[in-house]
């Protein structure tokens, strides 16, 4: 007997990325390279639980999203690494993040990678996932190509220093305001 609802693509689909914690679990692994479980948990900007991120580990790992492998440098820890399916998620990540700029509230920071997947399109993706198959299942990177993930990591260090910047500054004029 099977537990699904239905063979819909898009039910299947919702029914591994449906819930809250999945597609963020896979974007940490992805754009923030998080590959250990004290990583995603301190690194969490929504601030996930560890129940929570050991379960949604867990069960990626089971439906194949996720591998996991133990950690060479030590014996407590485990690695996880995206697998193929998972590597393809890049082009609905890229989606999803420009929807989410055109129609929600998002922060500076946190909208740089998508507004740069978004305008860099397919080829960036398409990079993006061959460094994603380097980093994660071992394969050969193109001699030569530039590491997406470190421009991406780079503009959202850019952006982050950007707004720390302007959160003193709107400090010290409210200060300079409040003062006699």
């Amino acid at each position: 007997m099977s537990t699904q609802r239905s063979g819909c693509p898009i039910n299947l689909s919702l029914e591994i990325f449906g819930d809250k914690w999945s597609l963020l679990v896979l974007r940490d692994i992805m754009f923030g390279n998080r590959r250990h479980f004290g990583e995603m948990l301190a690194n969490s900007d929504e601030g996930i639980a560890s129940n929570i991120l050991a379960n949604r580990l867990a069960r990626l790992v089971e439906l194949g999203m996720l591998s996991r492998t133990a950690d060479p440098s030590h014996k407590q820890k485990v690695i996880y690494s995206l697998t193929e399916p998972s590597i393809q998620l890049v082009p609905v990540f890229a989606h999803l993040g420009a929807w989410g700029r055109r129609h929600l509230p998002v922060s500076p920071e946190l909208a740089i990678r998508a507004e740069l997947l978004e305008d860099g399109g397919p080829a960036l993706w398409d990079a993006f996932m061959d460094e994603l198959r380097e980093l994660h299942l071992g394969a050969p990177q193109t001699a030569g190509s530039s590491s997406v993930l470190a421009g991406l990591t780079e503009a959202y260090l850019r952006e982050k220093d950007k707004s720390a910047s302007r959160h003193i500054l709107a400090q010290r004029a409210r200060a300079k305001q409040n003062s006699p």
